[in-house]
């Protein structure tokens, strides 16, 4: 098993956060793991992305130019990223704030209401954790019981009272996301 993931969208959309707890996810699993940030001198409004690599064998290298998997938070990200998808990969991306949709037809594209369904939950600081568990339903790369170990592993303990409202938010993206096309490999 091998799966090369971006994840980009804006500063302070817990992009960063997302790519962590997959990477934290994945060591608890026994995977090798690279997490590799990438950001602007903005903290939050710039973007940001994280490659993350989980893989049972060694990886040679965090840089990437084309990915297995894409999730993406904002129309920037979408348009920087799509057509670095590999052929038969994935893009999961979030549909708030997206005017130009992804139109490729060799790719499984997938779609999640994270940030309106953040706000219906009344709980606007867990959309990426809707967007986790989107990507999770789509593609089980790690075990939910390591996604909660590495939730608590990234969170600072001072937040570990979220915990449960970040669990069902993952547990609600697993029921929210939609099929927009999928190929038949």
């Amino acid at each position: 098993m091998k799966e090369e993931i971006i994840i980009a969208g804006f500063g302070g959309q817990g992009v960063l956060s997302m790519g962590k707890i997959l990477a934290y996810s994945a060591v608890m699993q026994q995977k090798e793991v690279s997490w590799m940030p990438s950001y602007g001198p903005e903290m939050r409004g710039g973007t940001a992305n994280v490659t993350v690599v989980l893989s049972d064998d060694r990886i040679s290298s965090p840089i990437l130019h084309s990915f297995d998997t894409a999730i993406i938070l904002n129309q920037q990200s979408l348009d920087k990223f799509e057509s670095k998808v590999k052929p038969g990969g994935v893009l999961l991306y979030d549909s708030n704030g997206i005017t130009h949709h992804p139109e490729r037809d060799d790719i499984n594209i997938y779609r999640i209401d994270a940030t309106e369904e953040a706000s219906r939950m009344k709980s606007t600081k867990t959309m990426n954790m809707i967007v986790l568990g989107a990507f999770l339903k789509v593609k089980p790369v790690v075990e939910m019981e390591n996604v909660l170990k590495g939730l608590k592993k990234s969170l600072p303990e001072r937040h570990h009272h979220l915990i449960p409202m970040n669990e069902k938010a993952i547990e609600r993206g697993f029921e929210i996301v939609k099929e927009v096309s999928v190929i038949n490999a």
